[in-house]
């Protein structure tokens, strides 16, 4: 378990070289916005990598419950990759000057929900996993898949909950730089008017 643990530490610290030299020549919170949503897919594409790389490399040298975990992290990230993927070449083919300050605030927002929204799928997982391993101790089951599942989704929902989370927590902290841009303080309204 242990090459397993630092193969997934190299994969996330080596998404934080390209997405640092992603940020160059940008400026704003649109940039910024970008930028995280880079490193945002980055990580989940590596995790997903990791995870359906050594999956499958696990899974054929085991049996039972042990290769039915390994098999199911790397179904699931399969998924997860083509999540990743998708969402880096949405964040890639977007400039960074071509939306206004609204739309980039807006789609800051937009952001921040489609995570809220995914951490709570991520609790659903969570209660699917333990409800496998649960379901495993009646009789009638097929104990070692279900268990092997179960653990699966537990250790995918927990660290998807987590990622989720996390980058809600990044892109909130983001909204008071887009306040000035938007005419708005802390104090109060105010209507700024560019010619």
């Amino acid at each position: 378990m242990k090459p397993y643990l630092l193969l997934l530490l190299g994969l996330f610290l080596g998404t934080c070289a390209p997405a640092q030299s992603l940020s160059e020549g940008y400026a704003g919170p649109e940039a910024a916005r970008l930028r995280h949503e880079r490193t945002a897919m980055l990580v989940l594409g590596s995790w997903a990598v990791g995870n359906i790389g050594l999956g499958l490399a696990l899974r054929s040298g085991t049996t039972g419950e042990t290769r039915r975990f390994h098999e199911m992290n790397a179904i699931w990230n399969g998924v997860n990759l083509g999540i990743a993927g998708l969402g880096l070449l949405s964040a890639l083919g977007a400039d960074a000057g071509a939306a206004g300050a609204l739309e980039s605030f807006r789609e800051n927002e937009g952001f921040q929900k489609v995570l809220l929204f995914n951490a709570g799928l991520d609790v659903a997982y969570l209660v699917g996993g333990a409800y496998l391993i649960e379901r495993a101790r009646r009789p009638d089951a097929d104990a070692e898949r279900l268990r092997g599942y179960g653990k699966s989704i537990l250790l995918q929902g927990g660290f998807l909950f987590v990622f989720d989370l996390a980058n809600y927590f990044i892109a909130a902290g983001r909204d008071d730089a887009y306040l000035p841009l938007l005419g708005l303080t802390g104090d109060g309204l105010g209507l700024n008017l560019w010619f």
